[in-house]
């Protein structure tokens, strides 16, 4: 077995240069994507390995870059497009949404868009606005996109992998404060599905739901919770769209209880949904109302106030701690 520990950024690096050396129509396009490798250095070496004609340099233009895509998609390839920031997304969002997301539909299913958006977002590593934020359900909204985010570098690897090889567009977010957490990464095992939620811990008293940087979060507070004689249950979601609700469900019904938790805004979240379709399916079955920990709804603070912004170990806990009460 080929199992190799690895950061999330070195795990998504070595996938593209997987998917660009099975597949000679997939293409890696973006700002500084190229010579510098990106600014976070997902796309090191690629340029080098595989040239200037498959690992593109663009211009500073989010919403040309989106078009090309969408054009070199409709002539047989596979782009993957590097957003450099979350809030850089924002000039090519009409490209996304009225034509990327709605061509497939548009044509009666003769057209596919195989279109992979990487987006690094989140907080937590001392940035500003337009760095930092979470735009998850701005996509999640929008039929005809796929959304989904990893958590570690083995989905990393793996799920980016299976983006690319996917007819539909995908809108693949990318935790940045997770890119130097390291795990190990098996290359040669047997993925699960794109849009499957998996038990990261298994618990009997509550369930803890988050994707992306919030999982890590989320096992730690099962851990310190655990020392309290409490029994968390841990859900990796993975995708935000289309969600796995019957992962969801089956954990709510053992359990009782339900928080979501993301980094995102609360108001009109993901958490949101989640909330409304578990307590449609589930509620015979809840102890407590769902309950919901994310960010606030207010423009993203400055970096020395992003830590009183962005849900943490100590929110988590709390929110556990008023479902138990119920």
């Amino acid at each position: 077995m080929a199992v190799e520990k690895m950061s999330l950024a070195k795990a998504l690096n070595e996938s593209l240069r997987k998917a660009l050396d099975t597949d000679p129509k997939v293409l890696v396009m973006g700002e500084d994507v190229g010579k510098l490798g990106g600014v976070f250095r997902i796309t090191d070496g690629l340029q080098k390995d595989f040239g200037e004609e498959r690992v593109i340099d663009t211009p500073l233009a989010e919403s040309g870059i989106v078009g090309t895509a969408i054009g070199l998609a409709l002539r047989g390839y596979r782009p993957v497009v590097e957003i450099q920031f979350d809030g850089f997304v924002f000039p090519a969002y009409d490209q996304i949404v009225t034509q990327l997301a709605k061509m497939h539909a548009r044509a009666l299913g003769k057209v596919k868009l195989p279109v992979v958006v990487r987006i690094p977002y989140g907080g937590g590593i001392g940035a500003v606005e337009h760095h930092s934020e979470s735009p998850e359900a701005l996509f999640a909204h929008v039929a005809g996109l796929k959304v989904v985010s990893p958590s570690n570098a083995a989905d990393g690897y793996w799920m980016l992998q299976q983006a690319i090889q996917s007819d539909d567009p995908v809108i693949f977010f990318e935790p940045k404060r997770r890119y130097w957490d390291k795990a190990e990464v098996d290359t040669e095992s047997i993925p699960d599905p794109l849009h499957a939620a998996r038990v990261a811990r298994a618990g009997t008293d509550i369930t803890l739901a988050a994707y992306g940087p919030m999982v890590k979060v989320c096992l730690e507070a099962a851990a310190a919770a655990e020392e309290e004689g409490k029994s968390v249950e841990v859900l990796d979601l993975r995708s935000m769209s289309p969600i796995d609700f019957d992962a969801v469900q089956r954990s709510v019904e053992r359990t009782g209880r339900l928080v979501v938790v993301h980094e995102a805004p609360v108001f009109y979240g993901s958490g949101a949904e989640i909330a409304a379709r578990i307590t449609e399916r589930c509620f015979y079955h809840l102890e407590a109302p769902v309950l919901r920990v994310g960010g606030f709804h207010a423009p993203y603070p400055p970096a020395r106030l992003e830590e009183e912004y962005l849900p943490g170990l100590d929110r988590v806990l709390d929110a556990v701690d008023r479902s138990l009460a119920y």
